[in-house]
């Protein structure tokens, strides 16, 4: 059983709650700190926790706390993180671990310092789906991963301060662009190093500092494509989707908006229907189990797990930062318009890597484009000669 201190009791503190006290049905929150009186007694009272503060450090450092979870506004993740440093307890984030690379480093290198336990809670990347196509791409089902692209979008986020552009360090390419960087980069490789980044941003309908509706294109050193779609602006949901394209095949994932669960009602009796549905009346689209839809309990069991064994998490601040400095990068080009260079202080991937050939050889004078069969019943050969590059075909019988 792990006792575990939640900072934050807002819409994703009470997510985790629900998943960390449910799946295991052996770990329990025994503390709360809210920035509100209010918030922190009423979280304590639903989940039953028997301390609740209003004092950050007096959570973190109470005695029977192994593990604390931030759940709060980015500004006040890195001041937590220090505390648990200070305290010696393991520690566990939402995303993005920073407001940007820099201060993910030092989140980064104070926890690897302290010699504690550090997890980066990611949840797009554990979900159902995505751990079943990721068995697919490491099997070579797909072969070479060319291309990954991950969308995620919807009308904007549930609290005040992610609209803020001090608190939250940016818009959405922070707040989505994390998700989609990481699933990603997951797919193409995490030891594979991201060399450089064009993005557009803008803010399009929202009155905030901040951009609302960003594309992105991440290079990597092998050649392969990572692409992030992320919006405030989107009508409609919660809009998650990924396709990866490779050598051999092709995945395409819709994670959340259309899950095959399809009602409709007049809304006299529907209430609340999945996380940032619009409406709660016409066709509307359900989440079965949407703890496990997200990626909550893997993330959960992935986290407590390695921490029971000793070992590091699917997840941790290392991947957080690398996110971050991605999309430090997708600001710097959003604004010059302009490929920008990835700026990794520190790298533990891969490193000289070129783009890989694309060349395959059909026989000894011939390099093969493609092959088909026609509908007429032959087999159509599109061949490259070898030496002089010359494109033909052949009909095979």
């Amino acid at each position: 059983m792990k006792k575990i201190a939640m900072l934050g009791s807002g819409f994703i503190g009470r997510f985790y709650a629900d998943s960390l006290q449910g799946y295991r049905s052996r770990d329990k929150i025994i503390s709360i700190y809210s920035r509100r009186e209010e918030s922190a007694r009423k979280f304590a009272e639903d989940y039953q926790c028997e301390h609740w503060t209003t004092n950050m450090e007096e959570s973190i450092a109470h005695p029977d706390i192994d593990v604390v979870c931030i759940s709060l506004p980015n500004n006040l993740h890195e001041a937590a993180v220090m505390l648990c440093c200070k305290h010696k307890k393991a520690v566990i984030t939402t995303k993005p671990l920073g407001r940007n690379a820099e201060e993910a480093k030092r989140m980064l290198l104070a926890v690897e310092e302290a010699g504690i336990f550090n997890g980066y809670l990611e949840d797009l990347v554990y979900t159902p789906k995505f751990i079943k196509a990721m068995e697919s791409v490491k099997n070579g089902a797909l072969g070479r991963i060319l291309w990954a692209k991950s969308r995620e979008t919807h009308p904007g986020p549930h609290s005040e301060w992610f609209w803020d552009i001090e608190q939250a360090g940016g818009g959405c390419i922070l707040d989505l662009g994390c998700h989609c960087v990481e699933i990603t980069r997951s797919y193409i490789g995490k030891d594979i190093k991201p060399v450089e980044v064009m993005c557009w941003a803008d803010t399009q309908v929202k009155p905030i500092d901040a951009e609302d509706h960003a594309i992105g294109l991440v290079k990597y050193e092998n050649g392969a494509i990572g692409q992030f779609e992320v919006s405030w602006t989107f009508r409609g949901g919660l809009d998650l989707r990924d396709e990866v394209m490779g050598s051999e095949g092709t995945i395409w994932i819709n994670s959340f908006l259309r899950t095959g669960f399809d009602m409709f009602t007049t809304g006299k009796g529907a209430d609340y229907v999945a996380e940032k549905a619009e409406s709660n009346t016409g066709w509307l689209f359900p989440v079965g189990d949407e703890l496990n839809e997200l990626g909550y309990n893997h993330m959960f069991m992935d986290m407590f797990n390695a921490m029971e064994k000793g070992i590091d998490p699917k997840e941790t601040f290392y991947d957080g930062y690398v996110v971050n400095a991605i999309l430090d990068a997708a600001y710097k080009s959003a604004k010059t318009k302009q490929w920008e260079p990835v700026k990794l202080d520190i790298w533990r991937g891969q490193t000289g890597l070129s783009k890989e050939s694309h060349l395959i050889s059909y026989d000894a004078d011939y390099y093969l484009i493609k092959e088909e069969m026609t509908h007429f019943g032959t087999k159509k050969l599109i061949l490259k000669h070898k030496q002089t590059g010359k494109i033909s075909e052949q009909i095979i019988d």
